[in-house]
């Protein structure tokens, strides 16, 4: 099971998620100038450099889909490639493609990210369509072990407008908590953790004992760390109680060379950001 392995991961290298969330305008001068390569050959190579230098001091990679999306077909094999790449090495691959709708559609969302060419690990999805939105992943977790992680508490600022919306139970979010703890507990697990985790934002940290304390079960991808705001100092009440959780920062990490002299390869640049990263998160374990 995904989320297990997972799990154990985060647990014996560190609880970061590097997040391949590539703009052109984040690539090095070497490979921007480089006019012999194609826009799909440069994105591609970037993040091939930064998964070779960051894989043993991360527990996966996130690639959120739509910064490929918006370059087009050049984009789309350039995240082929890049998921094909990383899960040959070994590593554990979040498609961060955030789909939601149900039955059948979702059905087909399910085919295309879990298998084929953009084939993933786990992926993201909204649950606030309900059941009918997250059943339809269960035949590839159930057969193939995949596994999901669904939006619960985001560290947008309008967030608020919905999820924290009062009902006789508590908060919105914290029924929609339940709810994924439920379903998760109807899929074979694997270890202490569900194969349905949830997206609990970092910019949030004093819900996140209230949300683990609803679902124990459930492992959390937790953005908003480093670019947003987030520190391990936020997760430490939580992180000394279970290491149920990865943490997730793209632009922080990934940008991490622009600025550094001339010359530095943009790579290790990356990759002792990406140490320190996990280093400070450890600090509080």
């Amino acid at each position: 099971m995904k989320m297990h392995e997972l799990a154990i991961r985060s647990e014996s290298k560190g609880p970061v998620c590097l997040g391949l969330d590539v703009r052109e305008a984040y690539l090095p001068e070497i490979l921007k100038n480089d006019t012999g390569l194609s826009r799909e050959e440069k994105i591609f190579r970037f993040n091939k450099e930064i998964i070779l230098h960051t894989e043993e001091a991360v527990a996966c990679f996130k690639v959120q889909i739509a910064c490929y999306e918006a370059l087009g077909l050049e984009g789309l094999r350039a995240y082929a490639r890049t998921l094909e790449f990383a899960r040959e090495r070994g590593n554990i691959v979040i498609a961060d493609v955030k789909r939601g709708d149900i039955a059948s559609t979702a059905g087909m969302y399910a085919q295309g990210h879990f298998s084929g060419d953009f084939e993933s690990d786990i992926m993201t999805v909204n649950a606030y369509m309900g059941e009918d939105a997250i059943t339809p992943y269960f035949p590839f977790m159930e057969k193939h072990g995949k596994g999901l992680f669904a939006l619960l508490r985001t560290s947008n600022p309008s967030a608020v407008d919905f999820q924290e919306l009062k009902t006789d139970k508590g908060p919105l979010y914290l029924e929609v908590a339940r709810k994924i703890e439920e379903w998760g507990a109807r899929l074979p697990r694997e270890g202490n953790f569900n194969a349905i985790g949830a997206v609990v934002g970092l910019t949030a940290p004093e819900a996140f004992e209230e949300i683990q304390a609803a679902m124990p079960h459930t492992f959390f991808l937790v953005p908003g760390y480093g670019a947003q705001g987030g520190t391990g100092k936020d997760l430490a009440r939580v992180l000394t109680k279970s290491r149920c959780m990865v943490v997730n920062s793209s632009r922080g990490l990934i940008t991490a060379h622009q600025g550094v002299e001339e010359g530095a390869d943009f790579a290790k640049v990356i990759q002792a950001k990406t140490e320190a990263m996990r280093e400070e998160i450890l600090q509080w374990v």
